[in-house]
């Protein structure tokens, strides 16, 4: 993705998320156990992939940490999981998340653990269009409790803010026909699930995550 391209995908969302939040009341989520619980460190588990794409849950994880770290948290590496888990046998997803805090607690010694499922990826074809969709859900779980701090869901896709009016009929199909060589050539969904990670993950309000104790932000929210 071009770095024009990336500016105007990025545009095109934040103007969505404006207007979003304008034309209906916010819900706040309740933070309760989060603020009295204030996990300092977060192992994130493969997603659970409902998906048919084998290539969704690598693509999730490789870019869910990021926005955790950027929050204020310390994030257990993704390759150190990967291979405890992978050294006791354990390499499916549903199979990881079923582990008990407890026991991931003591591996780990993280203070919480984020779980996750990706319930959509991919590039949707239609007769005059197509879009790469990426939808995902999470929640935040105290490992010393079992407790859940928080959730979330968040999507994302290629054809937000695209303005498909001018052209008529043929240059639609002129425009999907191009669209889909060029998904058929990149992997525009591992594109896509980046800004799912971010707008999943991220701190803030109304409903993001509370910003971790190494971020400036730490106990203003």
């Amino acid at each position: 993705m071009s770095r024009f391209l990336s500016f105007r995908l990025w545009f095109a969302l934040s103007t969505f998320a404006l207007l979003a939040a304008c034309a209906q009341p916010v819900k706040h989520a309740d933070y309760t156990a989060f603020r009295n619980s204030r996990p300092h460190s977060i192992l994130v588990l493969p997603p659970e992939n409902e998906t048919t794409d084998v290539q969704a849950t690598n693509s999730m994880l490789s870019q869910m940490t990021m926005p955790l770290a950027e929050s204020g948290y310390y994030v257990v590496p993704v390759a150190v999981m990967d291979e405890t888990f992978r050294q006791n046998g354990l390499t499916v997803p549903a199979d990881i998340q079923a582990t008990s805090p407890a026991k991931l607690r003591e591996i780990f010694g993280a203070d919480a653990a984020l779980y996750s499922k990706i319930t959509q990826y991919g590039t949707v074809y239609h007769v005059v269009d197509s879009a790469t969709v990426v939808t995902a859900s999470a929640r935040l779980v105290d490992l010393k409790t079992g407790d859940v701090l928080w959730q979330g869901s968040a999507s994302a896709n290629s054809n937000e803010g695209n303005n498909n009016a001018g052209g008529g009929l043929i240059g639609m199909l002129v425009m999907a026909a191009i669209k889909q060589v060029a998904n058929s050539l990149t992997d525009r969904g591992h594109d896509i699930a980046g800004v799912t990670s971010y707008r999943l993950l991220h701190a803030g309000p109304p409903n993001g995550l509370l910003y971790g104790p190494r971020s400036p932000q730490y106990g203003t929210d």
